[in-house]
C-alpha cells in the first residue's frame, strides 16, 4: 500500500468522522413543530382570533402615549399618560400591587407570593427613542393594519410591557396567588442609559433582595441568524458586552520649528491610529462558551455542509474564528473586543482628541486588549487623556436553575423554534442586575420578521397581531410554572 493510498483512505475516515458527528448533531435537536396561528393551538376562549383584536386595540392606548427619551427633557403629561393608561387597562394588577416610582418615572411592581424568600423579576422599559423619517402609518397611532399594529415601541418595547401587564391581570382575575414575590420593573428612560433602573438597583440592595431569575428584552423569536436554516430561532441573550470608554489626546507639538516638522500634525496621527486600528483588528478573538453553546444549539437545525460545520467545532473552530467576523458583523462581535472612535474634535491650541468606545466579552481579556490599543497609540505619538466609563457585568449561568426554567418555558410556548443563547451585543437595563443573580436573561417573547427586527430605532416600527397573543401567553405559562 502505497502513501497515496493511505493518505487517501485516512481523509475518506476522517470526512466519514466528521459526518457521523454531523448526523448524531441533528438526532439531538428538539423536534419542532409546525408553526399555527396561536389561537389554533389553545383551546381557551381567551386565545380566541378575536383576542388578537382585542389585545391590539389595547396595545394601542400604549403605543398612543409619546414617552420619548431625550438627554436632558422629561415630557411628564405623556409619561404620567401612560401610567394612567395602564392603571385602567389593569384594574387588578393596580389593586394587588404595591407600587413603587423611582427617579421621574421608573416603575416597580410587587405581588407578594406563598413563598416570600422566592423572588423573580420581569422588566421592560416603557421609554422610546424619537419617530424620525416618513411612517406608512403614523408612529404614535397604534393603528392596527396589514394584520399588524404600528408605531413607535411596538418591538421595543411596549409590547413586551403589554404582555407582562396581561398575564399578571389575567392571572389575577382568576384568583390565582404567586407562588413566591413576583416583581415587574420597567425604566423611563433606558433608551439613554439613565438613571431609572440604578435607583432601582439601590433600593434592592438595600433591601437585601435576590432573584433566582430576571427576565428583560435582548433576544426575541427571530428569522434564521445564518445561512443553512430555515425554522425561526428562540435567542436568549445570557450576556451582554462591558462598556469602556477613553479619551484620547494628540497634542500639538511645542519647540523648535524644524523639530516641529518632524513629527506629524495632531489630526494626521489621530486618524493614523483610528485607520491602523479599523485595519489590524488586533484584539483577541475567541469562541467564547456562551458563543460555542449558541452554535451547538443551532447546528442540529442546519442544513449540510454548515451543520457538517458547526458540530465539529473542534476542528472547525479556528477556521471560523477568523471567517465569521467576515461574514456576519454581529457574530463576529460576539468573540472578542470592539471599539468604536466617536466625538473627534482639534482644541484652540491644536490639540486632536478623539474618544474610543470599548466593548467587551471577558474583562480580562479587555485589560490585556487596551495594551495593545496603547502600544499602538505610542506609535503615533498619541496618549491616553482620560477614562470616561469603566463597567462590566458578569454573565448570566447556562447551568443555573433560572436560565433552565426560562429556557423550558421558550421551547414550550414556541414549540416551532429552535432556542440558543447568544451575546448580545447591545446594551440593556438588565446589565445593572447582574449581582442580584446568576440568571439575568434577555429575551422578548415577540415573533418578529427581518423587517420588523431592523425596524427597531428606525422607522415603521410594527409587530404582528398574532405575535401580541403569544406573547401574553408566554408570561402566563412562566408565571404559572412558578
Amino acid at each position: 500500500m502505497n502513501m497515496l493510498t493511505v493518505i487517501f483512505m485516512v481523509f475518506i475516515a476522517g470526512a466519514f468522522f466528521l459526518f457521523l458527528r454531523a448526523e448524531m448533531c441533528k438526532a439531538k435537536g428538539r423536534k419542532l413543530a409546525e408553526k399555527k396561528p396561536a389561537f389554533s393551538e389553545k383551546n381557551l376562549e381567551e386565545f380566541s382570533e378575536d383576542r388578537q383584536v382585542y389585545y391590539s386595540k389595547r396595545l394601542a392606548e400604549m403605543i398612543s402615549c409619546r414617552t420619548v427619551s431625550k438627554k436632558g427633557e422629561f415630557h411628564s403629561e405623556e409619561f404620567y399618560k401612560l401610567r394612567s393608561v395602564i392603571s385602567d387597562l389593569f384594574p387588578e394588577v393596580t389593586k394587588k400591587a404595591e407600587v413603587l416610582y423611582f427617579g421621574e418615572d421608573c416603575y416597580l411592581y410587587k405581588f407578594i407570593g406563598r413563598e416570600p424568600e422566592k423572588n423573580v423579576m420581569l422588566m421592560s422599559h416603557h421609554d422610546v427613542v424619537p419617530a424620525e423619517g416618513e411612517w406608512s402609518y403614523p408612529p404614535f397611532s397604534g393603528q392596527i393594519a396589514e394584520g399588524c399594529i404600528w408605531g413607535r415601541g411596538t418591538v421595543d418595547t411596549k409590547t413586551p410591557l403589554f404582555a407582562e401587564f396581561s398575564a399578571l391581570e389575567e392571572l389575577l382575575e382568576k384568583g390565582w396567588i404567586p407562588p413566591c414575590n413576583v416583581y415587574l420593573v420597567s425604566s423611563h428612560n433606558e433608551e439613554i442609559a439613565g438613571d431609572g433602573v440604578p435607583l432601582v438597583l439601590q433600593w434592592l440592595k438595600e433591601q437585601k433582595i435576590t432573584f433566582e431569575w430576571i427576565l428583560d428584552e435582548g433576544g426575541a423569536v427571530i428569522d434564521a441568524p445564518m445561512g443553512g436554516m430555515d425554522c425561526k430561532c428562540a435567542m436568549l441573550a445570557v450576556h451582554e458586552k462591558g462598556r469602556y470608554t477613553i479619551r484620547v489626546k494628540a497634542a500639538q507639538a511645542a519647540g523648535h520649528g524644524s523639530l516641529m516638522k518632524q513629527l506629524k500634525s495632531p489630526a494626521v496621527r489621530i486618524a493614523g491610529l483610528i485607520t491602523k486600528i479599523e485595519k489590524k483588528q488586533p484584539f483577541i478573538r475567541k469562541i467564547h462558551p456562551e458563543v460555542l453553546a449558541m452554535f451547538e444549539s443551532l447546528a442540529p437545525y442546519m442544513k449540510l455542509p454548515m451543520r457538517l460545520v458547526f458540530a465539529n467545532m473542534w476542528c472547525f473552530g479556528g477556521l471560523l474564528k477568523r471567517l465569521i467576523p467576515a461574514l456576519n458583523a454581529q457574530a463576529g462581535s460576539m468573540l472578542g473586543t470592539t471599539c468604536t472612535f466617536k466625538n473627534l474634535r482639534t482644541a484652540e491650541n491644536g490639540d486632536c482628541m478623539t474618544e474610543v468606545f470599548f466593548r467587551c466579552v471577558k474583562e480580562e481579556d479587555l485589560k490585556t486588549d487596551l495594551k495593545t490599543f496603547q502600544k499602538i497609540a505610542e506609535e503615533f505619538q498619541v496618549e491616553v487623556d482620560e477614562v470616561i466609563e469603566n463597567e462590566y457585568h458578569r454573565p448570566a449561568s447556562m447551568q443555573s436553575s433560572g436560565y433552565q426554567f426560562i429556557k423550558s418555558c421558550v421551547e414550550e410556548e414556541f414549540g416551532y423554534a429552535a432556542c440558543a443563547p447568544f451575546i448580545l451585543p447591545a446594551g440593556t437595563d438588565a446589565r445593572h442586575f447582574s449581582e442580584l443573580s446568576d440568571a439575568v436573561i434577555r429575551f422578548a417573547p415577540i415573533d418578529i420578521n427581518n423587517q420588523q427586527y431592523a425596524s427597531v430605532h428606525d422607522k415603521n416600527e410594527n409587530i404582528e397581531m398574532e405575535s401580541v397573543v403569544r406573547a401574553v401567553a408566554f408570561y402566563k405559562t412562566v408565571l404559572r410554572k412558578l
